[in-house]
């Protein structure tokens, strides 16, 4: 904690990130575990790629296999190392919803706990459970916040970052701009900042380091990959889509959410008109059926997105998006290098 945005805005951003994440990234990007399209192939592709990769523990069901898919892709990404030590494979992380509803959490916390996981991301409730035996092998928390309230609760918990989902995220996000939150966090918080909100390029990903943010967060643009577990017609929407297709709406969970309208109306409801639903039908349990399904989550950022590659393509075009767009800066910021004119 700091006492103004003057000390948190002295401190480099790489100089924030945890030691588990210093020297092993490609790109700053923290992949966003996705209901239903991530899944083992996706996360460890991410990694290979040197972004990280994540799933919500809840995609393995039965609860069972959470066990499987954490053998997996640790064995996965401890051959790639071995076999290229040099190369910048980054960890991965798991979602666990912090939520009354959600009658696995227990059970799936002490297994990612048996298998050392190594960044886990808390959501939809201060992680106070979770947080300690996390801490107790070394690993970090970061949690899903979307207003200012909710940050300042995950800090007193005692988190290791904050995700910051800000307007236009898919799934559930926030409703207020990337500028507005950033900066009101940023003059209390001096700590890792991961932002979320129709981040699909490379130059995206920049301008959320400019604007005080140490990582991306990235969901929409890999349902639209090869690895994904989505299925054609998800990826194709996806493709096809545009801002004005996204509708927010607590309607299928109970909290307010990013969803595309073609796939509300294939489901056979009018987009325009949604009952309203509060927080009492958030249902997370190990036998509720999921929104996602049928009904299909996704940011603003559809609209540039064009195509399904393979995510290790899609990584190294983000990368050289990402440094185009830091050379084109460096001669943007020189022109106003000098001193104002008076």
């Amino acid at each position: 904690m700091s006492d103004g945005p003057e000390q948190a805005s002295e401190q480099p951003s790489s100089g924030r990130l945890p030691e588990i994440l210093r020297g092993r990234l490609a790109l700053p990007v923290i992949c966003a575990p996705m209901f239903i399209v991530s899944g083992p192939e996706l996360v460890i592709a991410q990694c290979l790629s040197g972004v990280v990769g994540s799933f919500p523990a809840l995609n393995a069901r039965p609860a069972e296999l959470l066990d499987v898919w954490l053998t997996q892709i640790a064995q996965a990404l401890a051959q790639a190392r071995a076999a290229d030590p040099a190369k910048k494979i980054a960890p991965f992380a798991v979602n666990q919803i912090v939520h009354a509803s959600n009658d696995r959490l227990a059970q799936d916390v002490e297994t990612c706990v048996r298998h050392r996981v190594p960044i886990i991301i808390t959501s939809l409730r201060a992680p106070d459970a979770v947080i300690r035996p996390v801490h107790a092998y070394g690993g970090v928390v970061f949690h899903d916040v979307t207003n200012v309230r909710h940050a300042e609760k995950a800090l007193e918990a005692g988190v290791d970052g904050l995700i910051l989902v800000c307007a236009g995220a898919g799934g559930h996000a926030g409703t207020l701009s990337p500028f507005a939150l950033v900066g009101e966090i940023r003059r209390f918080y001096d700590g890792p900042l991961i932002l979320s909100g129709a981040i699909t390029s490379g130059a995206a990903i920049l301008a959320a380091q400019a604007m005080g943010a140490d990582l991306a967060y990235m969901g929409t643009r890999f349902i639209a990959t090869r690895e994904a577990n989505a299925v054609p017609a998800y990826k194709d929407m996806i493709a096809g889509s545009a801002a004005s297709d996204i509708v927010y709406t607590p309607y299928f969970t109970g909290v307010p959410g990013n969803y595309l309208t073609p796939s509300i109306r294939a489901a056979g409801l009018d987009p325009d008109a949604l009952p309203v639903r509060d927080k009492t039908a958030m249902n997370f349990g190990s036998g509720s059926v999921k929104a996602w399904r049928d009904v299909w989550g996704a940011g603003q950022g559809v609209g540039t997105i064009a195509d399904a590659p393979a995510t290790a393509d899609l990584v190294a075009r983000l990368a050289r998006e990402y440094a185009a767009a830091r050379a084109r800066m460096g001669g943007v910021s020189a022109e106003y290098a000098g001193e104002a004119a008076p």
